[in-house]
């Protein structure tokens, strides 16, 4: 009977043992960190120094026109204020040389032509008995009569000349580009009416900015965009001489400007489809160095006069080397020492 009830007793003091153990807190559990990515340190970009051909260039916009482009006008002050009777061209209409392009109102000129002829007929009459007479003259009264009728014959040479210049013809054959006139307007000396060209002999025209004049010389190769639909090239033929929007006679002045000036450049391959006042892009190679050593813009570093670049040594390792700078484009500079074909350098 003990040992039955030392057997439960120790039956029992087993189970609250293991009882108590389950009524403990279990211990933490450590966090596995394997699967966390650090943050990467940002690493600067590594440029190999290399050789290019480097160009500097000078970039404006331009326009096709024509060389041989005239502006029409009438040149006779006496017609000023006549209206213009008759167009017998329209714009974008094409016109053959010596083909009548106007016509003035010159009724009034034309009447008084006819009196003035009338006259002269008396005066001739007159002239005669005057030379019969001029025995009986005295020298000065004679001289006076036959410069009087000399007079009166240019008269009437001015104005017939006058009527006949009444009508505008075309100095060569082309095509009318612009046409600022109309039937009814009263017309002045050397005032255009409009322009007339010849579209097969065309030309590029620009006004680059003086900074840019300044640097283009007769001979520089030129690239042209036509509008994106090609890229010709051409040489540049003159510079301007002109500067002075005018006409060059005292009839007055005019916006119309002349080719001598604007920069023109020769293309002997322009497309078919090219037309007169076609906008164009042009870029002259102001100029080109073949085998530049070069680095990006970005590798460039700058402390007040001092111009150096971080160098990536094979080991890994950087220094900084001091350089000398030459010409400089939009994305790259030319290193004219310290640096050689070959080497990386470090981004900023």
């Amino acid at each position: 009977m003990k040992k039955s009830k030392a057997g439960l007793l120790a039956v029992l003091s087993l189970s609250v043992a293991v009882t108590g153990c389950s009524l403990l807190p279990d211990e933490p559990v450590e966090e596995d960190l394997s699967a966390i990515q650090l943050p990467q340190i940002s690493k600067r970009p590594e440029y190999e120094v290399t050789t290019k051909t480097l160009e500097k260039k000078a970039s404006f916009s331009a326009k096709l026109l024509s060389t041989q482009e005239k502006s029409i006008y009438y040149t006779s002050k006496s017609l000023n204020g006549k209206f213009i009777k008759k167009l017998y061209i329209q714009n974008g209409g094409k016109v053959e040389a010596g083909q009548v392009i106007a016509e003035l109102d010159v009724e009034d000129m034309k009447k008084s032509l006819r009196d003035q002829r009338l006259a002269m007929r008396k005066s001739e009459l007159a002239m005669k008995e005057t030379i019969r007479k001029k025995d009986e003259m005295d020298p000065i009264e004679f001289e006076e009569q036959q410069i009087a009728f000399e007079e009166q014959r240019q008269a009437i040479a001015d104005l017939e000349q006058d009527i006949a210049d009444a009508v505008l013809t075309a100095p060569f054959a082309g095509e009318v580009v612009s046409l600022t006139a109309k039937e009814g307007d009263a017309v002045e000396a050397y005032k255009p009416l409009g322009v007339l060209a010849n579209p097969s002999q065309l030309i590029v025209a620009a006004e680059p900015s003086k900074d840019y004049l300044e640097m283009i010389t007769v001979g520089m190769e030129a690239q042209i965009d036509l509008n994106g639909t090609g890229t010709v090239t051409g040489k540049v033929k003159s510079l301007p001489t002109n500067t002075e929007s005018n006409n060059g006679q005292n009839g007055g002045a005019t916006n119309v400007k002349t080719l001598d000036q604007y920069l023109l450049i020769e293309v002997k391959d322009l497309p078919k489809t090219a037309v007169r006042g076609t906008f164009l892009t042009v870029s002259i190679i102001l100029s080109r160095k073949e085998n530049a050593i070069v680095i990006p813009l970005s590798a460039l570093r700058t402390v007040g006069a001092r111009t150096y670049v971080q160098v990536a040594e094979p080991d890994g390792t950087k220094r900084e080397v001091d350089i000398e700078v030459g010409q400089q484009t939009s994305t790259d500079a030319e290193v004219l020492q310290g640096l050689t074909p070959g080497q990386k350098v470090v981004g900023q």
